[in-house]
C-alpha cells in the first residue's frame, strides 16, 4: 500500500502544471487570461485589443469546423503554420531564432522579448497576429486593407471587423449568451423540418426550422451579432440575417415586418426583437400568404473557404430549455 501511494505520489509531481492548471481553469478565467493577452499585445504592439481579438475568434472558430488545421487547445486561436512562420526556405522547420526567420522571410515575431519566437508561445502568436495591421495603421479602412492582405477573401475580412465591432461595442469577450427566438408568453409550435424538399422555385433542400406562431409574434436575436443582410428575398420574403462571434450566421426569414431602425450594420443583443412573425415571400417583394405565418429560422456556418448551412434544431431545443 505503502508503494503504491508513493507511486501516486511521484506521478503526480511529474505531471506538468500547466495540464492541471487547465483543467481547472474555468470560462470565466479564460476569459480573463485572454483579455490580459489581447491588452498586453495592444501595449506592446499599438493596435486596439479589440482588432487583436477579433483575428484570434475567428481562427479559432474555423479552426473548430476545419479538418486540413489543428483543433485549437490553448488560449489563443491564432495559427501559422511552421512553413509561413519560419518562411519557405528555412532549413529548420520549427526555428524560433527571430534573426533566421527574418532572413528567410517568415512573419514569426517575439512578443515577449525571451528572445525567441515561439510557434506555440501565447504572447508570440498574437504580436504576430498583431503584426499583420500594425505597419498600414489602426483606422477601420486601415485595417480591412490589412486583413485583405493576409487573408485575400472579402467575406473573411468582412467576419473579423464584425467581430471587432461587438468586442469594441460591449468593450469585453465573454459574449456567449443565447435566447430562443420566440419570447415567453406566446404560443408557438415546431419540429425537426431539416431537409424536408421544397417545392416553389426549383426542387431544393429546407435549410433551416420552420416555427410556427401568430402574424405579429415578436422575433428575437439568438445571439450577439451584426447586422449582415435585411430585406426582401424572393424565397425568403422580408429576412434578415445576423453574424455571431462564432463564425455563424442566423437567418431569420418570411417576417411581417421589422424592428424599428433595424439597419444593416447594426449591433444586437440576445433578447432583442428585431422583427415579427408573418408569411412573406415565394414572390416578388410584398407576397405574402402563401403558408402559414411562421418564422423559418437558418443557421449557416462559414470556415474560411466557403459557408454551408446545418441542422438548427438541436440548439433551439437547447435554448427553448434554457429559457424555461
Amino acid at each position: 500500500m505503502r508503494k503504491f501511494l508513493f507511486l501516486v505520489l511521484i506521478l503526480f509531481l511529474f505531471i506538468p502544471s500547466h495540464k492541471i492548471d487547465a483543467k481547472e481553469t474555468s470560462p470565466e478565467e479564460m476569459y480573463t487570461q485572454r483579455m490580459d493577452l489581447y491588452k498586453k499585445t495592444e501595449a506592446i504592439s499599438g493596435v486596439p485589443w479589440y482588432f487583436i481579438a477579433a483575428i484570434d475568434q475567428y481562427e479559432r472558430s474555423i479552426r473548430h469546423v476545419r479538418k486540413d488545421l489543428p483543433k485549437p487547445d490553448g488560449l489563443t486561436g491564432f495559427y501559422m503554420d511552421a512553413l509561413e512562420w519560419g518562411g519557405p526556405l528555412n532549413p529548420n522547420v520549427e526555428d524560433n531564432n527571430p534573426k533566421t526567420i527574418t532572413f528567410f522571410g517568415g512573419k514569426g515575431l517575439d512578443g515577449n522579448g525571451d528572445g525567441k519566437a515561439s510557434r506555440t508561445n501565447n504572447e508570440d502568436l498574437l504580436f504576430t497576429a498583431a503584426s499583420i495591421i500594425s505597419p498600414y495603421g489602426v483606422n477601420d479602412t486601415n485595417v480591412r486593407m490589412a486583413l485583405w492582405n493576409y487573408y485575400k477573401r472579402d467575406k473573411t475580412v468582412s467576419i473579423i471587423m464584425t467581430n471587432a465591432k461587438l468586442y469594441r461595442t460591449f468593450n469585453r469577450i465573454n459574449l456567449n449568451e443565447s435566447v430562443f427566438p420566440i419570447p415567453k408568453g406566446y404560443n408557438y409550435t415546431y419540429h425537426n423540418t431539416w431537409g424536408k424538399s421544397r417545392g416553389w422555385g426549383g426542387r431544393r433542400m429546407h435549410e433551416g426550422t420552420d416555427i410556427f406562431a401568430s402574424y405579429g409574434t415578436p422575433v428575437r436575436a439568438v445571439r450577439y451579432g451584426v447586422v449582415e443582410i435585411k430585406g426582401w428575398n424572393k424565397y425568403g420574403g422580408w429576412r434578415v440575417g445576423i453574424r455571431d462571434l462564432n463564425n455563424t450566421y442566423h437567418y431569420y426569414a418570411h417576417l411581417n415586418g421589422f424592428a424599428k431602425d433595424l439597419k444593416i450594420g447594426d449591433v444586437v443583443k440576445p433578447g432583442q426583437v428585431i422583427g415579427s412573425v408573418g408569411s412573406s415571400g415565394y414572390g416578388p417583394p410584398g407576397t405574402a400568404g402563401k403558408f402559414p405565418p411562421h418564422l423559418h429560422f437558418g443557421m449557416y456556418k462559414d470556415n474560411g473557404i466557403n459557408e454551408w448551412a446545418f441542422d438548427p434544431y438541436p440548439y433551439l431545443k437547447a435554448w427553448e430549455w434554457a429559457d424555461r
